[in-house]
């Protein structure tokens, strides 16, 4: 797994629709269900990944253009190193045109693994496990994450994500991390 970086994000129950008796909140990497802190792509600070290298990043837009962190729950990914296109495994890069240097958290909890489209190729976009409803038919924790990477591949493997939305699939580990 490589450091991808960090998201503040407004974590939200589960909404009523998704019948996924398990899941009590969403900490899908997607913006669908508990959204982003801001429509940051607009400011240019993120990195290769689309993330942010470090909080101190994020704050600092959230300064420059007076928005609220107030609420937000903060994010530390790794995403694995091949992309699966629905046949295989390939591997991917992060936009070399854009800086990556993502500093490692210290102190984080591993909540779990989301599996994420990656049609355009450079930010997160749809979350199948919470965005269309997978989790209701995988074992996924109550977080609306898979337990184990090996449950994502397998899932990915097995053709589980095919009828959801446009690949390629990424899977991204996801850590709480404390705002320090």
């Amino acid at each position: 797994m490589i450091p991808a970086g960090y998201m503040a994000k407004r974590v939200s129950e589960k909404p009523d629709w998704l019948k996924a008796a398990q899941v009590t909140d969403i900490y899908s990497i997607s913006g669908c269900v508990s959204s982003d802190f801001a429509d940051y792509i607009n400011y240019w600070k993120h990195n290769g990944f689309w993330f942010f290298d470090t909080p101190e990043v994020i704050r600092n837009v959230a300064h420059q253009y007076s928005i609220d962190l107030e609420g937000t729950s903060l994010f530390y990914y790794e995403v694995h190193e091949e992309e699966f296109d629905g046949k295989g495994w390939h591997e991917f890069r992060p936009d070399s045109s854009i800086p990556t240097n993502v500093i490692v958290p210290v102190d984080k909890r591993l909540e779990g693994f989301d599996v994420v489209t990656f049609w355009s190729k450079n930010a997160a976009e749809c979350s199948p496990l919470s965005c269309n409803g997978l989790a209701e038919e995988l074992t996924t924790n109550s977080h609306c994450l898979f337990a184990s990477f090996a449950d994502a591949e397998n899932s990915l493997e097995n053709g589980k994500f095919s009828d959801s939305e446009p690949g390629p699939y990424r899977i991204l580990s996801v850590y709480s991390v404390k705002w320090g």
